[in-house]
């Protein structure tokens, strides 16, 4: 498949594909954490944030097969590799084992962040390529993102 069969123009789609397999590769790098936060996080608000960090690591899980189904109908491979991810990815990976759980949820809030300014970019390229299928997809997203990085602050008694 090429782009022009849904409309698009093979030049404007590569940088759109680019970006979005940056954002996927960030995005594994994030689920990643998310599960060693599920998987490690210990203490008094135990039973809130290991339901949250489940949550929040499916939701990952979707966005990430989301935007590699979404890479495949622009017609491009998706990275598929860890060494990839690992090499392209700006977020980094942390270690979980004995870290509190407030330091856990500030990781994340500074994932949401960084995925937030990846996806806003994202969508000034969609937009300008007339992209609206993948404009809307980001758009959901960061939307996501955005009501659970504010539920974060909340809980971390953060303005």
């Amino acid at each position: 498949m090429d782009a022009k069969e849904i409309g698009l123009k093979e030049r404007e789609v590569k940088p759109i594909v680019d970006h979005l397999n940056d954002l996927l590769a960030n995005y594994h790098i994030h689920y990643q954490k998310l599960r060693g936060c599920h998987w490690n996080v210990k203490g008094g608000h135990f039973f809130t944030l290991h339901v949250k960090f489940e949550e929040l690591y499916s939701n990952a899980q979707q966005t990430i097969d989301d935007l590699a189904e979404r890479i495949l109908t622009l017609g491009k491979p998706p990275y598929s590799t860890f060494s990839d991810y690992i090499k392209v990815s700006s977020l980094q990976e942390i270690n979980t084992v004995g870290m509190n759980d407030t330091d856990m949820v500030l990781a994340i809030m500074d994932d949401f962040t960084k995925l937030i300014d990846m996806e806003r970019e994202l969508m000034v390229l969609t937009d300008a390529a007339g992209d609206d299928g993948t404009n809307d997809l980001v758009n959901s997203f960061m939307q996501f993102k955005e009501k659970n990085n504010w539920m974060l602050r909340s809980f971390c008694g953060k303005n």
